[in-house]
């Protein structure tokens, strides 16, 4: 609740309107009338000389209009009837009053009275306005299961009203030390505080706490522990790109929001909590009151009547289609990974999100949902739905050689790749075992037009309103004919991020384009131009499965239900010392009605880091 400090009241009974002279066929009153409603539409009381316009000032935010209806004069006198019309946080005060202007020496002048600021303001009552807002409204998972609700906490810190001033420092110190924060800095705050504070060192979940706090904590002279609750996902993990959190609102946001978030409004910052503000935190109770009591006195509820008032419009709760398990899930498999990792899960036949995970040591955030990343391999699967439009059949001889060439550069297979499947291969057999240079030779069929097209028929570059910032992938046409066999492979300058790649597996498995969709409600996107066939689904599902029973994935094949699947390692940046590139791992999954897609940014290759993600998070 936040309240605007008092006001001095100074009104004179009748106060000049400056400037306002018989100059005009009506003497001025017109004019007279017309600067009056201005100034009083600005805030302005300085145009009355004796009023104040500190009294306006707790209103100062809020947009006012006030028209003027047509005056009735006796002489020289005129009653002029006003229509004020405020707009407070969205809901509107009207209301009327009349002004009384005299004309003396020339010069026509208001009768100053306090409901010319308010409606109902009497003399020597200032105004305030206090605002207070319902319980924030919760984000919700699948089956309306509670993502972000109040969670049990607690609060540990300093009670330097249990202690002397001489036990401050080495108090706050061991009660720092205790819990694993900075110590000089926490001494430092617990000295500029009040005798009597409560000085928060940290606040923990209680399993976090069972961890980290340990048991002798209470002995430490003024230490304590307050038990409160925190609008809290269920894990400290859970979904943390994604969801965001809830604070007190910065002084850039209050900027921004055209007086929707005043100081000390509790806001949410970043993730869906920050994009869905408004809907999450509804809309204040708002009392415009009138005060009268005594100067440096505290006014008490006797001393307040309301001029207005409206009560507090409850937020709405978002529903997203996370899956609380498998969210948990994602978060758990990824907890120990180094470097920025990502899982993403996908329901095929809805498009729904099921699960957006990063892992702890990422450097961007959300990069699950907007990562840009060369997805290497993986992308093999779009580049295999451009031949099959051109023409080629899982069953055609391709070439697996050691190396082509193409515009003087050469491109090879991967360290591992098995000899046994060089030379004429069947192009099902290149997929599976993940053949650069066989796809790469059958680039005369295809040009970037249609890998482009082929990509987005799974879902790879497609806009898409999921309900929150994604990245669906790039694949810029080709400026050279190297380019174009780097495009093939999922190198090139073709970028996608791994919800991008889950959709791609997400439109094999449902046997059309998906969209994937996060937010209950959203979900259009653009429509391919030539999108994905029940037929050509069933021959990718086809080729997927083979990685499995024969190819690359062949780790996966114990896995029950029957998983289909693609690897994929994709180089990228400045060579080192050796001449070998940095490598990003990759592995896109289908299994039921499941689409997965996990990344690896620092890998030595996709089946080798990015596979056993997989393999663990699908058990």
């Amino acid at each position: 609740m936040t309240s605007s400090p008092r006001r001095a009241l100074a009104l004179l009974l009748v106060v000049p309107l400056l400037g306002l002279t018989a100059c005009t066929a009506d003497d001025g009153l017109d004019e007279a009338i017309g600067e009056l409603t201005e100034a009083l539409s600005a805030h302005d009381l300085s145009a009355i000389p004796g009023a104040d316009d500190e009294l306006v000032a707790p209103l100062a935010d809020y947009p006012l209009e006030v028209t003027a209806g047509e005056a009735t004069r006796d002489g020289d006198r005129a009653e002029v009837p006003l229509a004020f019309a405020w707009e407070i946080e969205g809901r509107a005060w009207t209301y009327a009053q009349t002004a009384t202007l005299v004309r003396e020496d020339d010069a026509w002048e208001v009768e100053g009275y306090p409901s010319l600021v308010a409606d109902g303001l009497a003399e020597g009552e200032t105004i305030e306005v206090r605002r207070s807002f319902a319980d924030r409204a919760p984000i919700l998972g699948a089956d309306d299961e509670e993502i972000v609700a109040e969670r049990e906490v607690t609060r540990y810190g300093l009670d330097k009203s249990w202690i002397s001033a001489d036990e401050v420092a080495s108090s706050a110190r061991a009660v720092a030390e205790a819990v694993g924060v900075d110590a000089d800095e926490f001494v430092a705050r617990a000295e500029q505080m009040g005798e009597l504070a409560f000085v928060e060192a940290i606040v923990l979940r209680p399993e976090d706490a069972a961890d980290r706090v340990p048991d002798d904590f209470s002995d430490i002279p003024g230490a304590n522990a307050i038990e409160d609750t925190m609008l809290l996902a269920p894990t400290r993990a859970f979904a943390r790109g994604i969801l965001g959190s809830v604070g007190e609102a910065t002084a850039e946001i209050i900027e921004g929001s055209e007086g929707a978030v005043r100081e000390g409004d509790r806001v949410g910052l970043g993730g869906l909590q920050a994009a869905y503000d408004a809907q999450l935190r509804g809309a204040p109770a708002i009392a415009v009151e009138a005060v009268a009591c005594e100067e440096d006195e505290p006014c008490v509820d006797e001393d307040r009547r309301a001029l207005v008032e409206w009560d507090a419009e409850e937020g709405e709760p978002l529903r997203t289609s996370l899956d609380v398990g498998l969210q948990k899930r994602a978060d758990a498999v990824l907890a120990d990974q180094p470097g920025t990792t990502a899982l993403v899960a996908i329901r095929p036949s809805t498009g729904e999100i099921l699960a957006l995970a990063d892992g702890p040591d990422g450097d961007i955030a959300n990069a699950a949902a907007t990562g840009q990343y060369p997805p290497g391999s993986t992308f093999k699967i779009a580049t295999a739905l451009a031949l099959l439009r051109a023409g080629a059949t899982p069953d055609d001889a391709v070439t697996c050689a050691d190396r082509i060439e193409v515009d003087g550069y050469a491109f090879r297979n991967h360290d591992e790749y098995p000899d046994a499947f060089t030379g004429e291969i069947t192009l099902r057999e290149a997929v599976a075992h993940s053949c650069n240079t066989a796809l790469i030779g059958e680039r005369d069929a295809i040009d970037g037009s249609a890998l482009e097209s082929a990509a987005a028929a799974l879902g790879i570059g497609l806009d898409a309103e999921a309900g929150l910032p994604v990245f669906t992938g790039s694949i810029p046409e080709p400026e050279s004919e190297t380019e174009l066999a780097a495009d093939m492979i999922g190198q090139g300058r073709v970028l996608a991020s791994p919800l991008a790649m889950a959709t791609a597996a997400a439109s094999v498995a449902a046997g059309k384009t998906v969209t994937p969709v996060l937010v209950a409600g959203e979900g259009s996107g653009a429509e391919p131009a030539e999108p994905l066939t029940a037929d050509e689904a069933e021959t990718l599902r086809g080729l997927m499965r083979a990685v499995v029973t024969d190819g690359s994935a062949t780790f996966l094949d114990d896995v029950d239900p029957a998983v289909g699947a693609k690897t994929g390692t994709a180089e990228h940046g400045e060579a080192d010392d050796d001449g070998r590139l940095a490598r990003h791992g990759w592995m896109i999954a289908t299994q039921g009605d499941l689409a997965v897609a996990v990344f690896v940014e620092d890998a030595t290759s996709g089946a080798e880091d990015a596979g056993p993600i997989l393999k663990d998070f699908l058990r």
